[in-house]
């Protein structure tokens, strides 16, 4: 038998990259730990997430046709003041049935912006800010509001643009994960 195949050669170094991956789980998961209770000596996480998500009742009546949202978001508390941002890009199929319609590569709107404010109402946080916007709703320095729910798939939220203000998006999280955290205020 060949020297590096006995247990004697290679159980020391089994046993030693053992201790390092438990070693960097646990330092991991205190540095995670304090990612979201403190980004920094004098700010707090409010709320974060990122996901996709599909419209209740996709386009409305008559079509229906069904459309999916990316959404990431984070918001903070710096001293007194509410800093973050919001992405969020929807997208409907190329066709309402047949071949295309699963296929969502139509850019229906595009939402970027800053969160300027938020408040906290125990699993759910309504964030504000303004947006520059493309496609539904479009325009510069645009009013929204993000109302969100905390959890995983199956959590809502419902954004708000001031362009749209009688079309609030209902969304369904189908992937991903929203948080909204207690000791953001």
């Amino acid at each position: 038998m060949r020297p590096h195949l006995t247990a004697r050669y290679w159980k020391p170094w089994v046993i030693g990259l053992v201790m390092m991956y438990f070693t960097a789980g646990a330092f991991s998961g205190r540095i995670f730990a304090q990612q979201d209770s403190d980004s920094g000596p004098s700010s707090r996480v409010i709320a974060r997430g990122a996901g996709i998500t599909i419209i209740q009742g996709g386009t409305g009546a008559p079509s229906f046709t069904p459309v999916l949202t990316t959404i990431a978001f984070h918001a903070e508390r710096q001293g007194g003041a509410v800093t973050g941002g919001f992405e969020c890009l929807a997208r409907a199929p190329e066709a309402t049935t047949g071949p295309g319609s699963a296929q969502f590569t139509v850019k229906v709107m595009y939402v970027t912006g800053q969160i300027t404010g938020a408040v906290v109402s125990a699993d759910s946080a309504t964030l504000t800010g303004t947006a520059s916007i493309t496609g539904l709703g479009a325009g510069t320095n645009v009013s929204f509001t993000f109302e969100v729910h905390k959890g995983g798939p199956g959590a809502t939220s419902v954004l708000k643009v001031a362009s749209l203000p009688s079309t609030p998006f209902n969304e369904i999280l189908i992937e991903g994960e929203f948080k909204v955290l207690s000791n953001g205020s």
